[in-house]
């Protein structure tokens, strides 16, 4: 790949471990950041000094560049806000909103801001907002994900013609193999998440990191589409969802289904049945729980293997 990422970030590979909200703490941000990649904090599950905090610790355990993730329809953002420039956090990811509002604010005080797409309409608009780079996320990933449903296959070429920024593609990214292709439909790095919910580092509870190695094909369904669309892993909330959808259930029924604390009390807490399980395809792909260093070196020398390959 060429070196706009690693420049942009200054790190040595061009691997970003996506902002996850109840997986992306401090510990696992430092890891991945010592390892040579670009870690998060996962800051959509944090209350402000929650954040603080993390932030704290994560400049503790690693003197290497780290950001924090922030989705833009977070409650009391300004206080979120507050908090980056107080601890003068240097590379920002938004997510989930408009990138005008706040990437001018934050540029303005010499962070580095990446924004979060699912399409290339929206790529437009964050290049034309002043962002420094874009996240093109597929529908085979993760959590929140776009109405578009564009798999990052056909994704990433289409964002690519759109927009002269850097760009790092996502969803259903969890190999070196998955990064090599990546850069041919014209990625320069690749931001991954489900692989690393379930490292050793995750935040996230055991329980949900062995359903995450458990995972098989078809195991998770993009639901919640009247809402905001979310991929889940199958279990009893997930078919109380797909039943109140199938009798006509109103936006404020499908609220009350779920309720404040359901994310947390699956992946967090370890709730497996009555949890919000949120994971991408790709953890059909995934079957041990390892260190997110020994997953950032596998990625790589996977992904060099194959430019390996290529070339004879």
């Amino acid at each position: 790949m060429n070196t706009r990422i690693q420049q942009l970030f200054n790190i040595q590979y061009p691997i970003v471990q996506a902002g996850m909200v109840w997986c992306s703490g401090w510990k696992l941000a430092s890891a991945v950041s010592n390892a040579g990649g670009l870690g998060l904090l996962g800051a959509g599950s944090m209350y402000p000094e929650v954040l603080r905090e993390h932030i704290v610790k994560c400049k503790k355990a690693t003197d290497k560049p780290f950001g924090v993730n922030i989705p833009l329809l977070y409650p009391d953002i300004e206080k979120l806000m507050n908090v980056i420039l107080e601890e003068q956090v240097k590379i920002v990811f938004t997510s989930a909103g408009n990138p005008a509002t706040w990437t001018s604010f934050l540029k303005d005080k010499g962070i580095t801001v990446v924004h979060v797409v699912s399409s290339a309409k929206f790529a437009r608009k964050a290049e034309q907002a002043g962002v420094d780079a874009v996240v093109a996320e597929g529908f085979e990933a993760g959590g929140h994900n776009g109405r578009e449903e564009t798999t990052t296959l056909v994704l990433i070429p289409i964002v690519r013609d759109a927009i002269s920024i850097p760009l790092l593609a996502a969803g259903g990214i969890a190999g070196g193999r998955a990064m090599a292709a990546c850069e041919a439909l014209g990625a320069d790095g690749v931001q991954i998440g489900s692989r690393f919910a379930a490292s050793a580092e995750s935040s996230a509870h055991e329980n949900f990191k062995k359903k995450i190695t458990e995972t098989t094909e078809g195991d998770t369904v993009l639901t919640l589409k009247q809402l905001t669309p979310v991929r889940l892993i199958k279990n009893s909330f997930f078919q109380q969802v797909q039943e109140a959808e199938l009798r006509g259930a109103t936006k404020e029924e499908l609220h009350s289904l779920l309720g404040s604390r359901r994310a947390k009390h699956g992946m967090f807490e370890g709730e497996l049945d009555e949890g919000e399980l949120e994971i991408g395809q790709v953890s059909a792909c995934i079957r041990k729980i390892q260190p997110a260093a020994e997953i950032v070196k596998e990625v790589w020398d996977e992904y060099c293997s194959v430019k390996k390959s290529f070339c004879q």
